[in-house]
């Protein structure tokens, strides 16, 4: 059976990188007139983005909850735009990130799961290892020291989710009209196996996409590369 591994910052004192930032554009955040929810859940960024042909951009810059029709109706408009299957929750992001870097990097920067970054040199490493997956797109970052490193952004797709186990019996179920699932993340996870990518090396879990993943294979490469600013830790499946 596949091994697979949650992905966490890797923090160390040498390692004081610090992001002042965000993406151009995002989805807006959703209500709900059925469950009553306020919400946006999304913890994913599609970096690769490029609304500024897009007649409507503006809808985009201000984040702000819309009903649900303008939500859905704006999400269709960006769904093109995006790779095939994405799942676009509302708050999801778009676009280049912009801002200011400051500190010491990792090879790895993952101190927040919705801004994923790597250095060029440690992507095409990993790529040259056959990690399979890895889509990373350039930055607007604005570095106050000379001979900045090149940080690229990762897009990691949502796949996979929890095991029903994880969660109680009398858990709410998902709300039908909007789809969200007022659940917190539960502090022992376990990996529904049959929905598990097979051709992906790093994702991200649809049900709570804070949570990156990634397979022995990534793991191990990252750890014969002595790859920095990532940490690892096993994840049952069933």
């Amino acid at each position: 059976m596949s091994q697979f591994y949650w992905l966490r910052e890797g923090r160390s004192p040498s390692l004081t990188g610090s992001l002042q930032a965000k993406h151009r554009w995002g989805l807006p955040g959703l209500h709900c007139s059925a469950c009553g929810a306020t919400w946006a859940g999304s913890a994913s960024a599609f970096p690769g983005v490029d609304l500024t042909s897009l007649p409507e951009r503006a809808a985009f810059e201000k984040a702000r909850p819309e009903p649900l029709e303008e939500f859905v109706r704006l999400r269709e408009r960006v769904r093109p735009l995006v790779p095939v299957g994405a799942q676009l929750l509302p708050g999801a992001e778009l676009g280049p990130l912009e801002g200011t870097a400051s500190g010491a990097f990792g090879q790895f920067f993952l101190q927040s799961a919705w801004m994923p970054l790597i250095r060029r040199e440690a992507l095409e490493r990993l790529q040259a290892e056959g990690i399979r997956g890895l889509r990373a797109f350039p930055t607007q970052l604005r570095f106050r020291q000379k001979s900045p490193p090149e940080l690229l952004e990762l897009e990691i797709a949502a796949h996979g989710r929890l095991h029903p186990e994880c969660f109680p019996a009398d858990a709410p179920a998902r709300c039908a009209m909007c789809g969200r699932l007022g659940l917190r993340r539960p502090e022992r996870m376990l990996l529904d196996a049959a929905s598990l990518p097979e051709q992906l090396d790093v994702f991200r879990l649809t049900d709570f996409e804070t949570t990156l993943v990634g397979t022995k294979p990534f793991v191990e490469a990252v750890q014969r590369l002595g790859l920095s600013g990532i940490d690892s830790g096993e994840l049952p499946t069933r």
